[in-house]
């Protein structure tokens, strides 16, 4: 498996791209894509890194909005991921959102870029309403790892780790992964290419801890509901997204620099990404 160099990484997809739910302490949003960015640097020295993605946006609206662009900056490394927002709409249409992956990986390929997307887990125990969309969760999955096979891109199978449905892992919305779920999908990615130093530690399971009782768990469900849930239905029942008034976060090439001395770096005037609303 090449292993490089890759000096030139673009992002493409929605909140989880974005980085929701991993703070970066500046008022915006970290998350797994630019931890990835600087696992490169670490491994090539300092490397440009764009990433276009914007919360709340379909499969589709990721095709239409960001390829171009991405095409444009012609990357080494691109990321694709896109597909939670598409489980939850009222019509989900997996062949067009198959078509629409496989459009987007063989058009980044074909460009001589390594392309890397994983699977999502069973939400059930982190959020058990997920219950009501897994079916839609278990074939996206099929539908991505066959557009893997077809396209040439690294897939990191997540749904076959049982890690992945940790609550622990999880933000407190339930769709977002925390900062330490962020930080075991960047070395997910990582590993997926091969780059120096990484193992497949990312995948072992956290310790063992005692289950919380049904009084907590009901307790749980009725804050969870009231803060995430009903707002959430509120909202798109007056047809907002979360995407309205969002732009890239990251939308120009820009150098991302290695760690010095076990010191994060990063780009030198690092704009945050907007604020989740």
């Amino acid at each position: 498996m090449s292993s490089g160099p890759f000096r030139r990484y673009v992002a493409i997809g929605d909140s989880t791209t974005e980085g929701l739910d991993d703070p970066d302490g500046r008022g915006g949003y970290r998350g797994w894509a630019d931890r990835l960015a600087q696992r490169l640097a670490d491994a090539f020295g300092e490397i440009e890194y764009a990433n276009f993605a914007v919360r709340g946006l379909v499969t589709r609206e990721i095709r239409l909005r960001q390829l171009g662009p991405a095409l444009a900056l012609r990357p080494d490394v691109a990321t694709v991921v896109a597909g939670m927002n598409d489980l939850l709409r009222p019509s989900f249409e997996l062949a067009a959102i198959e078509a629409d992956l496989l459009a987007m990986h063989r058009a980044l390929v074909a460009q001589g870029a390594v392309v890397l997307t994983f699977t999502l887990p069973d939400l059930r125990p982190v959020m058990p309403i997920a219950a009501l969309f897994d079916r839609r969760r278990r074939a996206y999955n099929d539908r991505v790892r066959s557009v893997c096979q077809q396209s040439g891109a690294r897939l990191v199978d997540v749904d076959r780790h049982p890690v992945g449905t940790d609550p622990r892992l999880w933000s407190e919305d339930r769709l977002h992964a925390n900062s330490a779920g962020h930080a075991r999908m960047a070395e997910g990615l990582a590993e997926a290419l091969g780059l120096p130093g990484t193992a497949a530690d990312w995948a072992s399971p956290l310790p063992d801890r005692p289950e919380p009782t049904l009084r907590e768990r009901l307790r749980a469900e009725a804050r969870w509901g009231r803060r995430y849930l009903v707002p959430w239905l509120i909202r798109h029942a007056r047809g907002r997204s979360s995407s309205d008034g969002q732009s890239a976060k990251r939308p120009f090439l820009e150098p991302w620099r290695r760690r010095e001395g076990g010191v994060e770096v990063g780009p030198a005037g690092f704009e945050p990404a907007t604020k989740r609303l």
